[in-house]
């Protein structure tokens, strides 16, 4: 099955444990170019040389350059949420506020620390469906998120949920992207900043949500 363009699908899954280290060779390369050189100067020719494997075997996973990113970005992703529900379950933190301390100090820690994250987190600049084909990335992410929330905080778990969520994701990307545009690290005013605005907007946005549920 091809790969399409906008989404992090990769056109053939490895199987073999060869394969699987060349894929995954491939997206570390990929990270590193992005620190690099960044998102428009990133070739799949200079990945391959970097990460030792043909050109050919790329194409065998990856359609194109988009694809390959995509690629990146939902393995990131995966990083992130995995990060997000180990911490959740084993500090079983109280509502709104420990899932919005726990994904913000993971996000923030990712971006301080996982190469490439600063230039592809969960999509690129400019491509809105890295991840998925029929939504945005933070409309994908905040799907992710959906159950995680609803299991945390016992509002129910359903479309409207996924708007707050998909809101909340705006914000914090822009506030988070500001922090780390003013310091390299993120600054921790704004990143406390950030935390706030979550809290005030997703704690006011569930109460709405449970009245509306508990009056139908």
């Amino acid at each position: 099955m091809n790969q399409d363009r906008t989404t992090g699908t990769p056109r053939r899954l490895p199987v073999q444990k060869r394969s699987l280290e060349r894929f995954e060779r491939l997206l570390d390369a990929c990270a590193e170019l992005l620190d690099e050189v960044g998102y428009s100067a990133l070739t799949t020719k200079e990945v391959a040389r970097r990460a030792e494997v043909p050109i050919g075997t790329l194409y065998q996973f990856f359609s194109d350059r988009e694809g390959l990113v995509g690629a990146l970005a939902a393995r990131n992703l995966e990083a992130f949420l995995g990060r997000v529900t180990e911490r959740l379950e084993r500090e079983a933190p109280d509502g709104i506020a420990g899932l919005v301390e726990v994904t913000v100090d993971e996000f923030v820690a990712m971006r301080r620390t996982i190469t490439g994250f600063g230039v592809v987190d969960f999509g690129a600049v400019g491509q809105d469906h890295t991840l998925e084909p029929g939504r945005d990335n933070n409309t994908a992410v905040a799907g992710r998120l959906r159950a995680l929330t609803a299991s945390l905080t016992g509002v129910e778990d359903d479309a409207e949920l996924e708007l707050a969520l998909r809101v909340a994701l705006e914000c914090a990307d822009g506030v988070l992207q500001l922090a780390f545009r003013t310091h390299p690290q993120g600054d921790p005013q704004l990143i406390a900043e950030c935390k706030r605005v979550l809290n005030s907007y997703l704690n006011d946005r569930l109460r709405m949500l449970t009245s509306r549920h508990q009056a139908l």
